[in-house]
């Protein structure tokens, strides 16, 4: 099987948490952010992603606890500029906003723009001889 033919496998069988949040995350709600689910990033497929900032979401359920993979794989993402944010089943089941409140928060913090660092004084204006007095 292919990458996107998996991908396309676990779009059509995600778990009952992965539905809630995708139903949260492909409406919209999030400030008009737009994420993919089941995305395929290097090696990997991902459960969701917002490909602006790089913020990777990952909905586990108690096979994932303490996994080395888990940790392969996390590290692999961060080394290539991703976040990567993991909730339990039950915590996106229970407590969806909070959920979602977190992930707002990691897209506008990585999607922001860092201000520009302020000129020297006198530096970046330029004087224009117009010969109008």
């Amino acid at each position: 099987m292919t990458q996107l033919e998996r991908a396309k496998f676990l779009r059509q069988h995600m778990t009952e948490a992965e539905q809630l949040l995708w139903r949260h995350l492909r409406a919209h709600r999030l400030c008009g952010e737009k994420f993919r689910r089941q995305h395929p990033i290097g090696p990997y497929i991902v459960d969701f992603m917002h490909c602006g900032s790089r913020v990777v979401i990952e909905a586990d359920g108690g096979h994932h606890n303490g996994s080395a993979s888990d940790a392969v794989r996390d590290t692999w993402l961060k080394n290539r500029g991703c976040t990567v944010l993991r909730f339990w089943n039950d915590e996106i089941l229970q407590n969806t906003e909070a959920v979602l409140e977190v992930i707002l928060m990691a897209v506008a913090r990585r999607a922001a723009p860092s201000p520009p660092a302020p000129l020297p004084q006198g530096e970046g204006r330029q004087t224009v001889e117009t010969g109008i007095l």
